[in-house]
């Protein structure tokens, strides 16, 4: 998976994503498994925006039988499965528990019936080959069990628990690299930093897109008989360009937040109930009940999440200090075992999603349930556009399936089912999880230690070799960074293989060095210097990349 420019300045492709979050690195999959000559252009990093923000959970959709919404369960469903099968080394089952109160609508006896619902629902949820991918059938908990695996929570009125299972991805980032890598694989051709200006049309047809490389600062036109927007929180900016005399932005946005925090003590992913807060004269006021969600990932805890309306430019958002400070307060309300300071929050995760409004009553948002595919031909009059607006990281795989069909429509090709349960993403060509790594760990234990192999199945599942390779040009590069069980080699793989050309894109995105929590400025210094040396940077440009690194884990203070 290489940048080339070139290609892309000289191409003539069928599709042009536009976006390299999750729903456009699924789509460059989608569209190249079916035959499509594709381009994918993102204007930051690889999956750096609202792909970045996620508590890691492939939610099977219990919460939509609330609504009686068996139609989005079958889909979460569904696609959780998918992910084990496709990416095993990255998506592995998750126990959840919600506790219950009381014997109304959040005792036992409604959650008994919604996990049976679930579970039949979920009729065929482990037809996969792998037996540790399954996922056994929800049950209530007692008192003494729900506490054993959610120590510390709320005991008052507290009647047992209710347990399930859905699935967690051990590095997001690199899942949706996995993706990205099986399209470029397919023949797509993708390139990070390259910034989508407008779009060129011939008449009422798009029939390219103006762009600019943000590294050489070269501009060109990438042309391509069908544009696929996959833009996220720059969809209205898309929008724009087709709608450029619309009075209001199309889509409205809400900002979310997840922190990563020291071990908390549940065992599993655990539902907390506390209180909605909202700031008013100066004061936190409650409103309705919220549930906060925390779990074990790694050697942190995830806990999350926390939004709000946003109305500003999406290229302005951060996460802000005293919205993490009202955020504590909150979740040590509503979880007091846990304590949470500051200094406890090793990072934070930040993105925007589509909401509908705010709720009058709570202040809560009410976030946008379903996706939407655009046809702009439809909507708007012009040809070759189609955007897609997406809710939720589990079902992008779908979504994007179901975009790509409607480009296959417009351009008159037969859309061929693609088989995708027989298929593996790049890394995962994985009969049996466990095995794999048993079989890996055994077979490497004398080059390097147990946690290195295991960390290294994890993240490439059988590309773990390639990385181990490197160890023939550098002995040295098989050598951990210290305190850490990651290897300068993932390091060089990830500059020459996989497009990374700042150190922020190995420190967070490549490699798991910093996903959990800023690293020692020995090891930020040794990665920025090796870099360095592939990319030709001076000392000066080290100590930029450093600064900017750190820059990244402080939250905005205004």
């Amino acid at each position: 998976m290489k940048r080339d420019i070139n290609s892309l300045a000289n191409g003539v492709y069928d599709l042009v994503i536009i976006g390299g979050g999750i729903y456009g690195a699924t789509a460059a999959w989608e569209a190249s498994l079916r035959g499509l000559r594709v381009a994918l252009i993102e204007k930051d990093d690889f999956g750096s925006a609202t792909s970045s923000n996620s508590l890691k959970i492939v939610h099977g959709g219990l919460r939509y039988i609330q609504h009686l919404d068996y139609k989005r369960m079958r889909e979460s469903i569904r696609e959780r499965r998918l992910l084990m099968k496709l990416a095993p080394h990255l998506v592995h089952p998750l126990p959840v528990v919600m506790p219950t109160y009381g014997h109304l609508g959040k005792g036992p006896e409604v959650l008994r019936v919604a996990l049976w619902i679930n579970d039949l629902v979920g009729y065929d949820r482990n037809r996969l080959e792998d037996p540790q991918k399954h996922l056994p059938a929800g049950r209530i908990l007692s008192k003494d069990e729900c506490l054993q695996l959610v120590p510390g929570i709320r005991e008052e009125n507290l009647t047992g628990g209710a347990l399930w299972y859905d699935a967690h991805m051990y590095n997001s980032e690199r899942l949706l690299l996995a993706f990205l890598h099986s399209a470029a694989r397919m023949g797509a051709r993708l390139a990070n930093y390259v910034e989508a200006r407008s779009l060129r049309f011939r008449g009422n047809r798009v029939v390219g897109v103006e762009v600019t490389d943000r590294l050489s600062g070269m501009t060109f036109v990438i042309q391509g008989r069908m544009v696929l927007g996959t833009m996220g929180p720059w969809s209205n900016v898309l929008l724009r360009w087709l709608r450029p005399h619309a009075k209001r932005e199309a889509v409205q946005w809400s900002w979310a937040m997840n922190l990563v925090t020291r071990k908390l003590p549940p065992k599993v992913a655990a539902g907390i109930l506390g209180k909605h807060k909202v700031w008013e004269n100066g004061h936190l006021v409650d409103y309705a009940s919220k549930v906060y969600f925390t779990l074990p990932w790694r050697e942190y805890s995830l806990i999350g999440t926390l939004h709000a309306p946003y109305h500003g430019d999406p290229n302005e958002f951060r996460v802000r200090a005293r919205e993490i400070h009202r955020f504590l307060i909150a979740f040590n309300e509503a979880y007091p075992a846990a304590q949470l300071k500051e200094d406890d929050v090793y990072f934070f995760h930040g993105g925007l999603l589509p909401m509908d409004r705010p709720n009058p009553k709570s202040g809560e948002v009410v976030l946008t349930k379903h996706y939407k595919i655009i046809d702009h031909s439809r909507e708007d009059g012009i040809e070759g556009a189609v955007s897609v607006v997406g809710v939720k990281y589990t079902t992008a795989r779908d979504v994007a399936s179901k975009a790509v069909s409607v480009v296959m429509a417009k351009l008159g090709k037969a859309s061929v089912p693609v088989q995708t349960e027989q298929l593996r993403l790049a890394g995962g060509d994985i009969a049996r999880f466990e095995e794999f790594e048993k079989e890996a760990t055994e077979k490497n234990r004398r080059l390097i230690p147990e946690k290195v192999i295991k960390q290294l199945v994890r993240n490439y599942g059988t590309e773990y070799l390639r990385i181990l390779d490197y160890g023939k040009e550098n002995l040295h590069w098989l050598k951990p960074f210290k305190g850490s069980s990651v290897l300068p080699a993932e390091v060089i793989h990830a500059v020459r293989e996989e497009m990374a050309v700042h150190l922020e894109d190995v420190i967070r995105r490549r490699t798991e060095l910093g996903s959990g929590q800023l690293p020692p400025d020995e090891v930020l210094r040794q990665v920025a210097e090796l870099m360095g040396k592939e990319l030709d940077w001076s000392g000066e440009k080290i100590r930029e990349e450093i600064s900017r690194v750190k820059e990244r884990y402080r939250p905005a203070m205004d």
